[in-house]
């Protein structure tokens, strides 16, 4: 492989658009893998920018350039040649080492940002559309994080953290919604965040905002993942 294209493998890795894409790939095809990335570049050249991130501003500056540097690598790069990129598998060490996050989100535009932000800030992510797929893939991904809206069709966020707490009594929980001010919604969270210490966000919320209090509640991203059995969740900056 040439170096050009291995430093457009790295940079696809740092920016976590390199496994979905590998996902999409295997399951749509080529075309459908080459619009993500391209589309991701562009979403992402977005959501960091340097005026959108106050107080953030260096490490905005940073990442816009490394998006810079991918995208002229991705311009001088072939269609055959990315695609290439896509039947290489990355180490299951490396996998293995990121801590976890799921997103339980029934926006889909919102998916794709949340799941691409964390990616690029080196999570291992999954996403599920509401509460019954969020607890059947909780199941299954066993995240370090839950990171979910409360409003959603069929099951409430709410509710699938009850559902899940009662095996799993130590799960770390992040809500995020537009209607924290709803009278019935307010008392059922109040009663959560008083007891289990989960922290919120409300919509809109800043990137930046978001990846703060992801930081601080988990831990940097490293090489060491938590046992949801284990760690308590603790209070948060960011209240219901």
């Amino acid at each position: 492989m040439t170096e050009h294209l291995l430093n457009l493998e790295r940079e696809l890795i740092f920016l976590g658009l390199l496994d979905k894409a590998r996902e999409i790939y295997g399951e749509f095809g080529s075309n459908s893998a080459l619009s993500y990335i391209k589309h991701s570049y562009h979403l992402l050249s977005k959501v960091y920018h340097p005026d959108l991130n106050p107080g953030n501003e260096k490490k905005a500056k940073s990442i816009q350039q490394r998006l810079n540097r991918t995208s002229e690598l991705i311009e001088r790069a072939s269609d055959e040649e990315i695609i290439s990129l896509l039947g290489r598998t990355q180490p299951q060490e490396e996998v293995r080492t990121k801590k976890r996050i799921l997103v339980v989100e029934d926006e889909f535009g919102l998916q794709d940002t949340l799941r691409d932000v964390f990616r690029m800030e080196g999570y291992d992510v999954r996403v599920a559309v509401d509460g019954d797929k969020g607890y059947e893939a909780f199941l299954k991904f066993k995240p370090d994080l839950l990171f979910t809206d409360v409003v959603m069709p069929g099951m409430s966020g709410i509710e699938m953290v009850r559902r899940i707490r009662q095996d799993y009594p130590r799960i770390k929980v992040i809500y995020i919604s537009g209607f924290f001010g709803l009278r019935n919604l307010k008392k059922d969270l109040q009663e959560d965040v008083l007891r289990y210490g989960y922290p919120c966000l409300s919509k809109p919320f800043k990137i930046s905002a978001m990846l703060e209090l992801v930081e601080e509640y988990l831990g940097p991203t490293g090489l060491e993942s938590v046992d949801t059995r284990s760690e308590p969740g603790r209070q948060g900056r960011h209240n219901c």
